[in-house]
């Protein structure tokens, strides 16, 4: 595990692709846990150690996961998610061209507990939520596309949804329509 942050309110670890951030259905040792042992063993803490988890990422994607370390600090962050002053930004590899080099996705997404899986569709469906993201071009190969998203709204797998119902799955997400799988499994 590499921490990225770290001060007396707030710690930033990186996440692998593959790796979960809290406890699920599997047996598979969650993130935070991991974090909560550095804390312990780092400050030498007696007892059960706060962790506060503020965000979470998909188990298939890598990236860096903030923790609250207070209680206080939880409140605080959480209160700046849900007023959408956190600029969230994700990198993705796309196996198909974009419509545009940079554009706005609307949809509307209606998940599927039993599945845990979301389906886009273009206009309302009973259940389903709105869901928007901004994305942009950032390069190209032969074979793939590297785009930033940036999403407005924070749906259950939103960036993967959203981009494979138009036509442009992540590499690798065999679960959303990605063909070619990665090489460690994720």
């Amino acid at each position: 595990m590499e921490v990225l942050y770290e001060d007396n309110h707030l710690i930033a670890v990186c996440k692998k692709a593959s790796d979960i951030v809290q406890g699920d259905k599997t047996e598979d040792k969650p993130l935070v846990e991991e974090v909560k042992e550095y804390v312990k063993q780092k400050y030498n803490k007696p007892g059960e150690v706060f962790l506060g988890v503020i965000h979470r990422l998909d188990r298939p994607v890598g990236g860096v996961v903030i923790f609250a370390r207070t209680s206080k600090a939880l409140v605080r962050m959480n209160a700046m998610f849900q007023d959408k002053t956190v600029q969230k930004t994700y990198w993705a590899i796309v196996e198909q061209s974009l419509p545009e080099e940079e554009g706005t996705l609307i949809h509307y997404l209606k998940k599927n507990q039993e599945k845990n899986k979301s389906r886009a569709y273009d206009e309302p469906v009973k259940e389903s939520k709105i869901s928007e993201l901004d994305y942009r071009l950032l390069g190209r190969t032969k074979n793939y596309h590297f785009v930033e998203v940036k999403p407005k709204t924070g749906r259950h797998h939103q960036i993967r949804v959203q981009l494979s119902h138009i036509g442009c799955p992540i590499k690798g997400d065999v679960k959303y329509g990605g063909k070619r799988t990665n090489r460690d499994g994720s």
